[in-house]
């Protein structure tokens, strides 16, 4: 330790048992792990309603339909659409 005096302190300083705990926290740009997770959770929560929202409003689309929501199991059988042959055309 340096002084302003020009000789040096043999001794630490003085640290108090009631003060601060201070150490080292690890992070990555500024971000802890513990912020990280909490932000992989909300926009992952966010993704998964955004995701419901865009298939609850496209699935009259006969493309999705076929695409997506016929290969989920359980419900996909809800999705198939049989035609009777009286209301073909052709």
């Amino acid at each position: 330790m340096v002084s302003q005096y020009g000789f040096s302190n043999s001794y630490p300083a003085y640290k108090s048992p009631y003060g601060p705990k201070y150490h080292y926290q690890p992070n990555i740009a500024g971000w802890t792990f513990k912020q990280i997770g909490r932000l992989g959770f909300t926009t992952g929560a966010f993704g998964g309603v955004g995701l419901f929202a865009v298939i609850y409003y496209a699935s009259g689309i006969p493309r999705v339909q076929r695409d997506i929501l016929q290969k989920i199991p359980f419900i996909g059988g809800y999705f198939i659409k049989e035609i009777p042959a009286s209301d073909n055309p052709f």
